[in-house]
């Protein structure tokens, strides 16, 4: 049989392997296989060696959660555990502060990002006889610049120019994600803060250059 603590709260997982070896045996000691007080027995052992290794090794604290299993069987109304395939999962709780201080800090750099990006979208607009993927970038549902998109081993390179918010060449590499949409939605705020600022002219040059790559 396999006694499992389920995931619990350190300062809980004594209680919980008394109401789970109780429950396990219920029925063997209900049909006289093994006495209550050997149940209690084991569950005290069992108990000790949790304590030994909870409490004094990982030096847990009692909001920290874990999970014990651990194989066992009813052997002459002796109940011996298979210490062997004892198995133990710790998670250590981080502190309310500190949890509290990373959601400010994400939220902060998402509200940056996006006021960065502003209200770019992307759109897949062809392929290149090569395979490189071209994306027409729109803005309030005006095109305002072009991306091509080459897709590598684990990212993609991309190539591009806007004239909006401001005329700008984009050039860069960035992590691949689920989709080509996917992967410029979320490097868009990267790939404008090492743009490089150009005139109108050389961006609408560099936007007729991109377009022609795609025929």
């Amino acid at each position: 049989m396999r006694l499992s603590t389920g995931f619990i709260i350190a300062g809980a997982y004594a209680d919980k392997v008394r109401r789970a070896i109780h429950a396990q045996l219920r029925e063997a000691v209900s049909r006289g296989e093994v006495e209550l007080r050997e149940v209690d027995r084991a569950r005290a052992e069992l108990n000790r060696i949790l304590h030994r290794i909870i409490v004094e090794e990982l030096k847990s604290d009692k909001g920290d959660v874990v999970r014990a299993r651990v194989d066992y069987d009813v052997v002459d109304g002796k109940i011996v555990f298979k210490l062997d395939t004892l198995s133990l999962e710790y998670f250590k709780r981080v502190p309310d502060g500190e949890v509290a201080k990373a959601v400010e800090r994400g939220l902060a750099e998402i509200k940056g990002e996006a006021a960065h990006r502003g209200d770019l979208e992307v759109e897949r607009a062809a392929s290149t006889p090569v395979g490189d993927q071209l994306f027409k970038v729109k803005r309030e549902g005006r095109e305002v610049g072009m991306l091509l998109v080459t897709p590598l081993d684990g990212e993609v390179m991309v190539r591009g120019a806007l004239l909006e918010p401001k005329p700008i060449i984009l050039k860069g590499r960035l992590p691949a994600a689920r989709g080509l949409e996917e992967a410029l939605s979320r490097g868009m705020a990267s790939l404008l803060q090492g743009g490089r600022e150009v005139s109108v002219e050389e961006a609408e040059r560099a936007l007729k250059d991109l377009s022609a790559s795609a025929r």
